[in-house]
């Protein structure tokens, strides 16, 4: 399998260069966005065009939500625009397509139970809508297109562009302060990026049929409970206290529960481990549990 990855050097991607490394079989071309930036998307079919692939992962996009609501121009070139042209470049050769979206395409208006992929979409902000375009894009131009919704991602590398990942600034501020006021009433699937970049490689080793499939930890939490769990876990010294979205305002909305049901991908590949379990290892394997 020759896997042309972008975003190799964000959470995802390099946890997929990790894994990709323990496996037999796997020549993964890293291209990063000095070769390929998404924005100018004019560029994809003659980059791609001379590229050797049969497999493409895109892990990259226009993350920044709260900006995104003032630069919704950009969010749709590289989150939707861009990806058609990325399926387009890929049914062009006959190559598999593999693109990264978000629990942010779902509304969770008066939601209790977590989102399958059959549940309609409804998102919030701009961020969510441009990435519910490229996932709609994708679908429509390649019928070969996996479309992985991800969510709440912590990773060894963190997220670029974000100063690391919520893991990470609950622990400094946890350290720093001996005091952490987190929001209580939004719930999500706090997701590890070492865990779905396993499931990605299984996926597309079993040739997974083409669709959206739901790529998250078992379980879910308020940010508070995951703040609480980060804490206690690492044993730093630190009260956290509860508090509401509207004590946080922020520019773009989000959905108050984005929950997410990953029971098409276990029964594709395997089961996926409580968040929890998640947490544990990732906490080991920077060194924070002592």
């Amino acid at each position: 399998m020759r896997l042309l990855l972008l975003g190799p050097n964000g959470q995802l991607g390099t946890d997929i260069r990790a894994a990709a490394e323990t496996r037999g079989g796997i020549e993964l071309l890293p291209l990063g966005r000095e070769r390929l930036d998404l924005t100018a998307v004019e560029r994809i079919p003659k980059v791609l065009g001379g590229t050797d692939f049969d497999v493409l992962v895109n892990c990259t996009g226009y993350h920044r939500t709260d900006e995104a609501e003032d630069h919704a121009d950009l969010a749709f070139a590289v989150n939707a625009f861009a990806v058609r042209a990325l399926a387009e470049a890929c049914a062009a050769r006959g190559a598999h397509f593999l693109h990264v979206s978000t629990d942010y395409v779902f509304g969770g208006l008066d939601r209790a139970t977590p989102y399958t992929e059959a549940d309609g979409i409804g998102p919030l902000n701009v961020y969510g809508a441009s990435k519910a375009t490229g996932e709609a894009l994708a679908l429509k131009t390649h019928a070969d297109t996996l479309v992985l919704r991800v969510a709440s991602l912590f990773g060894v590398a963190g997220a670029s562009g974000k100063g690391g990942n919520f893991v990470e600034t609950m622990l400094r501020v946890g350290r720093e302060t001996g005091h952490l006021r987190v929001v209580d009433d939004v719930r999500m699937s706090p997701t590890s990026t070492a865990d779905i970049a396993g499931r990605i490689l299984d996926l597309l080793e079993a040739r997974a049929p083409g669709g959206v499939y739901h790529a998250v930890n078992a379980g879910d939490a308020t940010w508070y409970e995951f703040a609480r769990a980060i804490i206690e876990t690492a044993r730093v010294p630190a009260t956290v206290e509860p508090c509401t979205s509207a004590d946080y305002p922020t520019k773009a909305a989000r959905p108050p529960y984005s929950a997410l049901n990953a029971g098409k991908l276990t029964a594709a590949t395997a089961p996926l481990p409580h968040w929890r379990d998640a947490l544990e290892r990732y906490l080991r394997a920077k060194g924070h549990t002592g």
